[in-house]
């Protein structure tokens, strides 16, 4: 036996079935998954958005105490606000709140707001934080008003979650293969049939800043 199952997001947040159709909420969600090649891909994408890009809440495969260096270095170097997330962070235009290593965050809607939640929990795909855990939580709380990004990685984590993403609605990209450092993640999503549209990495800045309110 395995002595280290492959959770599914179950493990942290249980799946809505017949769920209510979600309230617009005033503000578009932009949620994004990656891992193998990801630091320089987000890099990539955060440092070509305008100071009023839509909220963005992100999932990188990172271990515990990178991630705050991580999303501090960002901060220097983007228009954006980044910082890595605590618990009752609101989640909002020109900030993108970095899931911190060793611990899974999901988005809330507290009212008219987001905000996420940042929780302890079993890794989900073997991965802590998921992305699964996020795109699911973006799936229950903004539905139609969310975008889902799936980039470079290795593996499957946040395939599901972003099938869950598309089935509520949502627009959801995958980063093309020729771009990607490693095409597992974004091509298991494709093969799941919930990615809309498939991007080089230097034009998902354009869909982030596309949907900021005109």
């Amino acid at each position: 036996m395995n002595p280290h199952p492959k959770l599914s997001a179950d493990a942290i947040i249980p799946p809505r079935r017949n769920a209510p159709g979600i309230a617009h909420a005033g503000e578009t969600v932009v949620a994004i998954g990656t891992s193998t090649g990801g630091t320089q891909a987000l890099e990539t994408v955060l440092k070509a958005l305008p100071a009023d890009a839509p909220a963005i809440v992100v999932v990188q495969h990172m271990p515990e105490r990178f991630t705050a260096t991580f999303a501090e270095r960002l901060n220097t170097t983007c228009r954006i606000e980044v910082r890595e997330a605590k618990s009752g962070d609101r989640v909002h235009a020109g900030r993108a709140l970095v899931a911190p290593g060793g611990r899974h965050m999901l988005l809330v809607r507290r009212g008219g707001q987001y905000a996420v939640e940042v929780v302890d929990g079993p890794p989900v795909n073997r991965h802590r934080p998921s992305v699964d855990v996020l795109f699911r939580s973006v799936a229950q709380c903004a539905g139609a008003n969310a975008i889902g990004i799936i980039m470079t990685g290795m593996g499957d984590d946040g395939a599901c979650g972003l099938r869950e993403m598309f089935d509520a609605g949502a627009h959801t990209v995958a980063q093309d293969e020729r771009s990607c450092v490693v095409f597992g993640m974004p091509r298991v999503a494709i093969e799941l049939g919930g990615v809309r549209v498939v991007l080089p990495l230097a034009r998902i800045a354009e869909v982030i800043s596309s949907a900021r309110p005109r």
